[in-house]
């Protein structure tokens, strides 16, 4: 507040204010805009990558026309904040030529002392406020009588333009980061992909090739006998079930799980050991993981209990990440992606010595925890950035209320 507090010149105690702020409400202010009739087919049709006027509909739907695909009274050319006003509700900045769907509206301003975009950063910072608002309804959804009697802080223009000034540059440097770091972690997981294929490539009578059955003490797909699934008594229990999300989202190895199964559920189950390696045969198509715990799973998953005189899990479990994509492709063709046990059953894998599975297996697990580290800590930055950047957003944007608002 001490920042604020020196663009506003200090604070005016016995009005219980910020000097040379007002309030007043968002129909004061601004000037509303009504869209234009247009159905979702039409926007289909008329739609044309590179064209110059950009039409909103609700959430993230837009589409580009020609100016004259559009009446031109329907056309907004101010810089405006487009109200999404159902669904999801948000505020969108926009200072090119637009229009919009008429169940939605926008708002522009030709007071000399406002700054539409100082109003889009206080809007933006109270949208839980309107979200809040229209989840009462069956359909989330807020009225313009909600938004036009909305209070909004209105300090000198200097003010406002420093204001945005500041967000925006904030908003450009998170931005970029944001895309550097997304850059860098989609690098390092190609890095680690192409390391993943080199090292599992043999030559022909280099190693023996085996199927998994061969190679395992145990084999076969998971157990969820008892109909319907969803039948309460299976579940609530101490005893792990995994499935095919929680695989998907583990890395190498399984730590956490989402449901539990009673004694119940196990009773209808079955009870894989810790180290199994699971592969996902439904819905994610050869995902794989390895059980860090003891854990029942559905026969949409593929328990491999690895004989340790023939191979490890670890090696497994990388060998089949390298094939991923073959696999997915073998799962094809039907209305949802799936493979059976037979396909496992009939592969044929390298195999190499025991020795050398273990130097693999070696390199792998570095690599693999370097990923999922720069994997964590990239989107953890990210998201620390991003509330970095909100921090300081709502600190500027926080004026003390007049008694009314």
């Amino acid at each position: 507040m001490s920042y604020l507090e020196k663009l506003l010149e200090g604070v005016d105690s016995s009005a219980g204010s910020l000097q040379g702020v007002e309030w007043k409400t968002l129909g004061e202010v601004c000037i509303r805009t009504k869209g234009t009739k247009i159905t979702a087919s039409q926007m289909k049709v008329l739609h044309k990558e590179n064209a110059p006027l950009k039409i909103f509909a609700g959430g993230k739907t837009v589409a580009f026309f020609d100016f004259d695909d559009i009446p031109e009274k329907d056309i907004n050319r101010e810089p405006s904040i487009i109200v999404k006003s159902r669904g999801n509700i948000e505020f969108e900045y926009y200072n090119k030529p637009f229009s919009h769907k008429n169940e939605m509206w926008s708002y522009y301003s030709k007071e000399e002392n406002i700054d539409i975009k100082f109003i889009y950063y206080f809007l933006k910072v109270h949208e839980s406020y309107f979200q809040n608002i229209a989840s009462v309804m069956q359909m989330p959804q807020i009225s313009i009588q909600v938004t036009e009697k909305f209070n909004i802080p209105i300090p000198p223009l200097s003010v406002q333009k420093e204001i945005v000034r500041i967000l925006d540059t904030f908003t450009e440097l998170t931005a970029e980061l944001t895309a550097e770091l997304t850059a860098e972690l989609t690098a390092r997981k190609q890095q680690y992909g192409f390391y993943l294929a080199e090292v599992l490539s043999f030559d022909e009578g280099e190693v023996e090739w085996k199927t998994l059955e061969e190679v395992a003490l145990d084999f076969g797909r998971g157990k969820s006998k008892h109909r319907p699934r969803n039948d309460e008594r299976l579940y609530g229990g101490n005893i792990p079930f995994i499935q095919t999300g929680d695989i998907r989202n583990s890395s190498h190895i399984i730590q956490r799980y989402t449901q539990t199964y009673s004694e119940f559920g196990l009773k209808q189950s079955k009870l894989w050991p810790e180290g199994t390696l699971c592969i996902t045969i439904a819905a994610n198509i050869a995902e794989t993981s390895i059980l860090g715990f003891d854990s029942c799973f559905p026969d949409s998953i593929i328990g491999f209990v690895a004989n340790p005189k023939k191979t490890s899990s670890n090696y497994v479990e990388y060998l089949l990440s390298s094939m991923k994509l073959k696999l997915e492709e073998m799962g094809q063709g039907s209305a949802q992606s799936n493979i059976n046990l037979g396909t496992f059953k009939n592969l044929k894998l390298p195999f190499p010595s025991l020795k050398e599975q273990e130097r693999i297996v070696s390199i792998l697990d570095k690599f693999d925890t370097l990923t999922n580290s720069i994997s964590e800590g990239l989107p953890k930055e990210i998201e620390l950035r991003e509330k970095q950047y909100e921090y300081y957003r709502d600190l500027l944007l926080t004026f003390p209320k007049q008694e009314h608002q």
